[in-house]
């Protein structure tokens, strides 16, 4: 049962960059007056201003998570009740739940093959700058299109990293593949995603992966990172050549994730195919990259570091984890050859 609490609006702090918008609240819970933080995503539930009464979803503050440790809000009572639907739309997104919301999807009715073109899979968020960054560098004026996938936070509006990227013309587009939703294009599948990004939006290559907040479970499968498996499979089965971004790390207290994570190297064995893994200088060589192609990089981490790019991971920065940029950055470069 889903954990919900009522709750008043006493600050709106900012409203986040995007196609819809994320508001960032403080609001005061009406069983015992805790003031907490929390979020509204404008496109499904509307703008709120000080003192809408609202509904929030209370259960990540509760059980103590770090990823999506705030309240959001599901429903505004006071102004949010006067949304209509869509009559352009015919499909939908986050269906059969509370919060389904039709949209218009971008996949072409046609399927073209194969469509050429390469396609990098992250498996962390906070790869994304690096990764398109070290690909305009390798190649300048590339056609990046960027596909949100599962794995981590769903609304498209949510990464200010995004809103960045697209204005420093380091990505060309976003689509959001379900069950992501809310970017500027929205996408059935990551392989629809793919295929309209190519065969209809001019688009030289693709980074896909989670939005921020990659979920976790301490498993070798359960977390978030398995998403670039099957945006592999579908890129390769497209025609695509097919780039996977090494997780790796110096900075990771945790063993699991020090040296190249297992999240890599599980994708590693149980990938079908052949794939592309740029690695920087002091990146280890594991079994897993055996039947793997290669591709040795020496990537700039002072250039990076000088863009004014994100450059935190895990609350940790740049010279706190120059591993886990190194090999982010040779992902991208990797995917600039690639194409």
């Amino acid at each position: 049962m889903l954990c919900l609490r009522r709750a008043t609006v006493i600050e709106v702090e900012r409203a986040a960059s995007g196609v819809r918008g994320i508001e960032y609240l403080v609001v005061e819970l009406s069983d015992g007056g805790d003031r907490r933080a929390a979020y509204a995503d404008v496109g499904l539930v509307g703008g709120c201003v000080v003192g809408d009464d609202v509904i929030v979803n209370v259960e990540a503050v509760e059980l103590g998570l770090g990823s999506g440790g705030s309240d959001v809000v599901l429903a505004n009572l006071t102004r949010g009740l006067e949304g209509a639907a869509d009559s352009g739309c015919h499909v939908m997104k986050l269906n059969y739940s509370p919060l389904q919301h039709g949209v218009d999807p971008v996949e072409p009715a046609e399927l073209e093959l194969p469509l050429g073109g390469a396609v990098a899979a992250f498996q962390l968020h906070g790869q994304l700058a690096p990764v398109a960054w070290a690909a305009a560098r390798e190649r300048p004026g590339l056609r990046v299109g960027y596909v949100q996938t599962g794995g981590g936070a769903l609304p498209g509006a949510f990464s200010a990293t995004v809103a960045e990227l697209l204005d420093r013309e380091l990505l060309c587009d976003h689509i959001t593949a379900a069950p992501a939703y809310g970017a500027a294009a929205e996408a059935m599948s990551t392989a629809g995603a793919l295929h309209a990004g190519f065969a209809e939006r001019g688009w030289d290559c693709a980074v896909a992966g989670p939005g921020p907040g990659i979920i976790g479970s301490a498993t070798a499968l359960g977390h978030g990172g398995m998403v670039a498996l099957d945006t592999l499979h579908a890129a390769l089965a497209l025609g695509c050549a097919g780039v996977l971004v090494a997780r790796a790390s110096s900075g990771d207290p945790r063993a699991r994730h020090q040296g190249i994570s297992h999240h890599t190297r599980s994708v590693l064995r149980l990938l079908l195919l052949e794939v592309t893994v740029g690695l920087g200088p002091r990146a280890p060589r594991t079994d897993e990259l055996a039947r793997h192609n290669v591709v040795d990089t020496d990537p700039d981490l002072d250039a990076y570091a000088a863009s004014g790019l994100p450059a935190r991971t895990m609350g940790r920065d740049l010279r706190e984890d120059e591993l886990f940029f190194e090999q982010a950055l040779a992902g991208g470069i990797a995917l600039a050859r690639a194409a």
